[in-house]
């Protein structure tokens, strides 16, 4: 019939006829249904909404909470239905989502209240289970700009504002839930009945927001103890907001005002001083316990390796001698890299790591001996060797850097008393907007698909296809252990996903939309457009952001 279309359906695994104009609901009603509802559809490998309406014959994938995709769904629905309640329970107040805790819990306060009491939070989550049962419709409609800022301008929305004013478009994308509206980047439920499951705790001046696990969509992480991070992210919230630069259009209005260098220099300072005081810590740790090797920890990308030789420099200011060691560097051949469910090469196992080759070089090392230490060629997966070998002497410092420095199955055969743990990440201190937070894994990626494009070769394809099981992997292999630090460090600048953007945006360009990574490459741009470019020529050449975009006066 004329007025049919042809939907292929990949959850399906066989073509639909459905009416010309049907929305996604529509199309997910006649599949079978699965133990979690679906949030949204990839269409032509682009996220929609399920309200998204059909005209063309298109390939469809449904996702639920257990996907990627579908999370980030669930996260910006539940942060939409707190955002209502908060305007409801406390009318004029304004909500910050400050930064992620746990697994899928994230840290909030509200503005004007010092401090959350239960009887607060107990209303707060009443309110938001109100708002859930009564299935309300979350729109989304295109507004002209110039409308959606004076609206904006109503509600006392600055943070908004100043994003609009900073990045102009001539309509934007404006979601209502009854009389409460918001700009997200990325796509939402169609309503508020899909957030079934979350809680709400009291926490610090705040409180926290627990929603489900991706891999236990069932399960809710509430018992958060993560003191170190939270200090971590305090620190920092607190510097961007004496530095005037809290959300990115504040960041973007310092750089149309020319004062991009200026921010530069006050971020790499802090990043010196941080490096400073690690290294006091450490030499301290020497003297009281005889401490002789620093493990450095943390996700990939997060900065591990310019770190070490940065916290190496700080340290021979000290009359230390460091000696540098990289786990990346005791990977077995390729061939024998463990895989992942999904038959992928898990380069994040512990068990990609030569441990037995990797403990008798430790201890060789620990008793004065010189060791010929290998090298790992990403290009070739196969193991070289230093020309030099490596020496300590009784003012050594070891220093290890590797995803897997906190995992105490590393180092059995080194006393506690030697080892000083550093956990390091890039934790995102700038927002796009008090409820928009920058996820630490997009910035992550960003500086990954720079550097492993760059560097070793790869394309964008080949870094987002492997991007899912690289955090899968963080989830079960580095996480668990980052709270066994000694310290955290921060590696993100707040000035870097400015400079990223144009290393990045090509890179992501090159995507081609026949591929299923065609919509991560497209929602990693349209977040990237948000951000006002800076050139890279005051950034020193020992800055962290050096080891992804180059011209590093380090040797990697």
């Amino acid at each position: 019939m004329a007025d049919t279309i042809t939907v292929i359906c990949e959850n399906l695994g066989a073509p639909l006829q459905v009416a010309m104009g049907t929305p996604l609901s529509e199309v997910a009603a006649k599949l079978t249904p699965g133990r979690y509802p679906f949030l949204a559809a990839y269409v032509n490998n682009r996220i929609k909404e399920l309200y998204y309406k059909i005209y063309t014959p298109v390939t469809v994938r449904f996702v639920d909470i257990t996907t990627f995709a579908g999370i980030r769904v669930y996260q910006r629905t539940s942060w939409f239905i707190l955002q209502k309640a908060v305007r409801d329970l406390f009318p004029g107040q304004t909500l910050h989502i400050r930064h992620s805790m746990g697994q899928n819990g994230f840290y909030c306060e509200v503005e004007g209240i010092d401090e959350f009491t239960p009887e607060q939070t107990a209303a707060l989550a009443g309110r938001m289970r109100e708002l859930v049962a009564q299935d309300l419709p979350i729109c989304r409609s295109k507004v002209l700009t110039s409308e959606v800022r004076a609206r904006y301008a109503e509600q006392g929305f600055d943070d908004k504002i100043a994003l609009l004013d900073t990045r102009p478009r001539l309509y934007s994308d404006l979601y209502t839930l009854g009389d409460t509206e918001g700009y997200f980047y990325g796509a939402l439920a169609p309503s508020t009945g899909f957030v079934r499951l979350f809680a709400i705790e009291p926490y610090y001046n705040g409180f926290y927001i627990a929603l489900p696990l991706r891999t236990a969509p069932e399960r809710l992480n509430t018992n958060v103890h993560q003191e170190k991070m939270f200090d971590i992210f305090r620190e920092y919230q607190s510097w961007v907001k004496i530095m005037g630069v809290p959300t990115v259009g504040d960041v973007n209005a310092k750089v149309l005002a020319g004062d991009a260098g200026g921010m530069i220099k006050l971020a790499e300072a802090f990043h010196e001083r941080k490096f400073a005081e690690i290294a006091d810590a450490i030499y301290d740790a020497n003297l009281s316990r005889g401490m002789r090797m620093v493990l450095i920890s943390g996700p990939s990308s997060s900065g591990k390796t310019t770190s070490a030789k940065r916290l190496g420099i700080q340290l021979g200011v000290l009359g230390l001698n460091p000696v540098l060691i990289s786990l990346d560097d005791y990977f077995v051949d390729r061939e024998k890299t463990p895989k992942d469910a999904d038959g992928e090469y898990d380069y994040e196992a512990l068990e990609a790591i030569d441990l037995e080759l990797f403990n008798d070089h430790l201890c060789r090392l620990m008793r004065g001996e010189s060791v010929d230490i290998p090298r790992y060629d990403f290009v070739t997966g196969r193991r070289t060797w230093h020309k030099d070998p490596l020496t300590l002497n009784e003012r050594s410092i070891l220093i290890v850097e590797g995803i897997h420095g906190l995992n105490p199955r590393l180092t059995p055969s080194v006393p506690e008393s030697q080892k000083f743990r550093i956990y390091i990440s890039c934790f995102t201190s700038v927002a796009l907007d008090n409820l928009s937070r920058i996820a630490t894994t997009d910035n992550r990626l960003l500086r990954r698909l720079t550097r492993d494009y760059t560097q070793r070769g790869a394309s964008a394809v080949a870094t987002l296809s492997r991007w899912a099981s690289v955090r899968r992997g963080e989830e079960k292999h580095i996480f668990p252990y980052q709270e066994n630090a000694d310290v955290m460090l921060n590696s993100s600048l707040f000035y870097e996903i400015s400079v990223l953007r144009p290393f990045a945006e090509k890179i992501l360009r090159e995507v081609p939309d026949t591929v299923p990574e065609y919509d991560e490459a497209r929602r990693m741009l349209k977040f990237l457009d948000n951000f006002i470019p800076i050139p890279p020529d005051e950034i020193p050449p020992t800055s962290i952001i050096r080891e992804f975009i180059g011209g590093s006066s380090f040797k990697y």
